[in-house]
This record gives C-alpha cells, sequence and structure tokens, in this order.
C-alpha cells in the first residue's frame, strides 16, 4: 500500500494523468496491417490500442508485431501488409484497468510497458497512462515532499530497495 502523502501528491488533479483516448492513436481490428504500418511509423509509438466499431479495448499493436510477418526466409515481403488485418497480428494478453485512481495498479503495470490502456466498466477505450506521465509526477514528488509535509527518518528504518 503507497502511504497517504505520496499517493495525495501523485494523484493530485488525477484527471490530468488520463491521455483521452480522442487524443490516443489507434488502429481499428479490421484495418490492414499496411494502414497500422503507416500509422505507426507516422506518430512513433512504439505501441497503439486497436479498437473494434465500438471504440471497445481489443488489443495493442506494435511495429514489431507487424513486420514479423513481412519476413519471408529470403526477402521482406511486404505484400503481406495488405493480406493481413490487425486482428491477426495483435497482442491479445495484456493488462488495462479500469479504476484510474489505483496508483499501486498503474505503477504495477507501467513497470514492463510504456503505457497502460484505460477501459470503461463496458470495456469502451477511455484513454491511457504513461510511464512518462507518472514519471512527471514522482519527479514533483522528489523536489516537492518536504515542502509538504515533514518527513524525518524513523530508528533502524532504511532498507534496502530489491530489484525483484
Amino acid at each position: 500500500m503507497i502511504d497517504e502523502p505520496i499517493q495525495k501528491m501523485i494523484m493530485a488533479d488525477h484527471d490530468n494523468l488520463i491521455i483521452p483516448a480522442d487524443l490516443v492513436a489507434n488502429v481499428m481490428v479490421t484495418n490492414d496491417c499496411y494502414h497500422a504500418f503507416l500509422v505507426l511509423t507516422k506518430v512513433r509509438y512504439s505501441k497503439v490500442p486497436v479498437l473494434d466499431n465500438d471504440q471497445h479495448l481489443c488489443g495493442l499493436v506494435s511495429l514489431s508485431m507487424i513486420t514479423e510477418h513481412m519476413l519471408d526466409t529470403d526477402h521482406v515481403a511486404s505484400e503481406n501488409l495488405r493480406r493481413l488485418t490487425v486482428a491477426d497480428v495483435m497482442e491479445t494478453d495484456f493488462r488495462s484497468i479500469e479504476d484510474p485512481t489505483d496508483l499501486d495498479e498503474i505503477m504495477h503495470l507501467l513497470i514492463d510497458n510504456n503505457f497502460v490502456p484505460v477501459v470503461s466498466d463496458e470495456k469502451t477505450f477511455t484513454g491511457i497512462i504513461t510511464r512518462r506521465e507518472l514519471l512527471k509526477r514522482v519527479n514533483y514528488l522528489a523536489h516537492n515532499l518536504t515542502k509538504q509535509y515533514d518527513v524525518r527518518p524513523l530508528l533502524n528504518s532504511v532498507k534496502k530497495i530489491s530489484n525483484g
């Protein structure tokens, strides 16, 4: 459990932690891989959400997922991009969150991901929380904690940080 002062400082104005869905580059599950390739190349994101016609989050797709299907034994088969849909190559085993105020879960997921998709309880895509945005808040915390709280060490309370 995250200490209350830290939770308060990081999650202050938590609505601005989420990048709204209408500002996030995405592709449709029915798009061909050529379209997804162009979107990913143009926006320069490593991965984008994949949505259906009802704006439900169906998966995530990256350039590496697409290019893997372009490689034949002796050449790059770019014609595969027109034949395959995003549904053929997307990642479906991923985590999303419904509660964008659960800092513990957000931090856990951002350890291994550049962003965490946020969905409604009906699985409608509502936005993303990025590692960058969270780190900006951690940076703020690191520079302002003692301006808002009286922090002092307890005897014998310093512990090593594990790599696990």
